[in-house]
């Protein structure tokens, strides 16, 4: 179940909702005038969940390689890798 606070509570109880955000890793969302406003996270938070956005681009960057022929034999890869690294 989301974590909703007010805004007013995220001025009157900062550091409440700070160690909220560290203890578990999930978002507390902050309202205004009733609506939904923010979306609060502890920074670890926020990179992993950044780092996951970066994997899945790339995911879909060789899906699309695939989808599109831009592939070569592991053996082949592999040997260009060795040469590279041998010099």
């Amino acid at each position: 179940m989301p974590n909703i606070r007010s805004s007013a509570d995220l001025r009157n109880n900062y550091n409440e909702i700070s160690s909220f955000c560290h203890q578990y890793t999930e978002p507390v969302f902050i309202t205004k005038n009733g609506k939904g406003d923010l979306a609060v996270m502890s920074i670890e938070t926020y990179e992993k969940l950044m780092g996951r956005f970066e994997l899945y681009g790339l995911l879909q960057e060789g899906l699309q390689d695939v989808q599109d022929g831009k592939t070569r034999p592991l053996s082949e890869a592999l040997a260009d890798l060795r040469a590279k690294r041998a010099k």
